[in-house]
């Protein structure tokens, strides 16, 4: 078996992917790969691109799966990935799961479990950096000047896909779309499920203990 860790993330919106994400990035020294980042800092920088999938964000739909998929079979085969890495985000259906399975294989994938009235509670609390992108938590993970980046000293906002109704879409196609694909990463003996519910730090010794359970 590799050591390699090609980790991919599953949960619905607001589990606390993304804040997970960024600690196993660094505890294993492996990328964190995340879609919704990528296009979201081509908005920002008004690229071709960012403005193909402007309005779409906005609405909270999905970014297609062609410019999806095309984007992370290049980002995943650059340097930094050979040695591992974490998909927070992708895929999202079974398009985007066939075409990361064409491209390599995955070592572990975690489910967070968390209902859904408190994804959306969740994410109506959260607020991004408008210049580095950098995500906060009203109630986890305030930043230390109110409305204010701790990093870069932009002001903070609440995205539109964050707001009740894109949340509700959101989660609609979690459910009927990314849902599904468990059942081929269970067959395979490789899913976690995480009980997304409590502190950060809980939620983390319970990823933690996984990969103890894995490697014992």
């Amino acid at each position: 078996m590799t050591d390699f860790k090609k980790i991919v993330l599953f949960g619905p919106q607001g589990s606390g992917k993304g804040t997970q994400a960024e600690r196993l990035s660094g505890f294993f020294g492996i990328p964190q790969l995340a879609p919704g980042n990528i296009f979201r800092k081509a908005v920002a920088e008004a690229t071709d691109l960012g403005k193909k999938v402007e309005l779409i964000l906005k609405q909270g739909n999905l970014v297609p799966d062609e410019i999806t998929n095309a984007i992370m079979k290049e980002r995943l085969e650059q340097e930094d990935c050979l040695g591992g890495f974490i998909l927070d985000g992708y895929p999202r259906n079974k398009t985007q799961a066939d075409e990361l399975d064409a491209l390599t294989n995955v070592s572990h994938v975690l489910l967070f479990k968390i209902p859904d009235q408190e994804s959306v509670h969740r994410l109506s609390q959260r607020r991004v950096c408008s210049h580095c992108g950098a995500t906060y938590h009203l109630e986890f993970k305030k930043p230390v000047q109110e409305n204010v980046c701790d990093f870069c000293g932009h002001n903070l906002y609440q995205r539109d896909d964050d707001k009740p109704a894109a949340i509700s879409k959101r989660l609609k196609i979690f459910h009927q779309e990314t849902e599904p694909l468990l059942v081929r990463y269970e067959q395979r003996a490789i899913l976690y499920t995480i009980d997304g519910l409590g502190p950060i730090a809980e939620v983390w010794q319970r990823i933690q203990d996984v990969f103890k359970q894995v490697h014992d």
